[in-house]
């Protein structure tokens, strides 16, 4: 199986315009990853492939409860047959918190990636959320690999470990792009505030070795450092380094910012993460 390759640095956020995705890959990153619970029809994808040329596009993820695998699978092969090679699909269970039907994800994935092998969808062409160690296993058995989500590259360099070396990750680190701690933390604990909430990320956090005080509202400064890069664009690109040191393939940055300054704080970054 041929591993994804989407360079080294992605961005990672909500919608991205056509407009944005020209100048982003422009700058030198190599995929922008659409967050959230897209619906089946991804009918935004193609837009931003048609305004660019090398840029990939990336889903992080499709709600395997929102979105059903035959739908998901059409949108694929639509977007495969205009733009061959340009759009990996993240797949993933989302979160007990938020769905009534939630059921053991190990199962739930599986039956879901059955249906995509059923529908023709590569396996070289999709990636899978995943945080804990079962998870990660079915992401290199089943999919090109894995992308975590709000993890260290210490998760990441466990991650590798259990999916091996042939397969893809692709772990997501958010930044603010400031020298000032208090305000960085501040940015920091309002995006973690929900997540504080969720199991599977507070479990994970625990794993790796953060105690019941650090995963407490609204988090502690250890906790919001170790998930949210800030200082000089040199200190951040060196902490986003770390993940590719650790064995990831692919780091999609997550800037925390809105969106009209998005362009220009990756514009800030890039010379620092070498891609210009």
């Amino acid at each position: 199986m041929t591993k994804p390759d989407l360079g080294r640095y992605g961005v990672f956020g909500g919608a991205v315009t056509p407009a944005q995705a020209r100048e982003i890959e422009a700058l030198g990153y190599g995929a922008v990853w659409v967050g959230g619970s897209p619906p089946a029809e991804l009918d935004w994808v193609e837009p931003i492939l048609d305004e660019t040329t090398t840029l990939q596009v990336a889903t992080g993820i499709v709600n395997i409860w929102t979105a059903e695998a035959g739908a998901v699978a059409e949108s694929f092969h639509r977007i495969e047959s205009a733009h061959p090679g340009r759009f990996l699909l993240g797949i993933g269970v989302g979160h007990p918190e938020a769905h009534q039907q939630y059921r053991k994800p190990l199962d739930a994935l599986t039956e879901y990636l059955d249906r995509l092998d059923e529908y023709g969808v590569p396996r070289d062409r999709r990636v899978v959320a995943a945080l804990g160690p079962k998870v990660l296993k079915l992401s290199a058995e089943r999919a090109a690999g894995a992308h975590p989500y709000l993890t260290t590259p210490e998760h990441t360099a466990m991650a590798r470990e259990v999916i091996g070396a042939e397969a893809f990750l692709a772990p997501e680190h958010k930044v603010v792009l400031t020298t000032d701690a208090e305000k960085a933390r501040a940015v920091g604990r309002r995006v973690l505030d929900v997540y504080l909430n969720l199991a599977n990320y507070v479990n994970n956090w625990k794993r790796l070795g953060f105690s019941d005080v650090d995963v407490a509202k609204p988090g502690s400064d250890a906790l919001v450092d170790a998930v949210v890069a800030y200082g000089t664009v040199d200190a951040i690109a060196a902490r986003l380094r770390q993940h590719l040191d650790a064995g990831a393939d692919h780091v999609p940055v997550q800037v925390l910012t809105g969106p009209d300054k998005l362009v220009a704080a990756l514009t800030d970054l890039a010379g620092a993460l070498g891609l210009r």
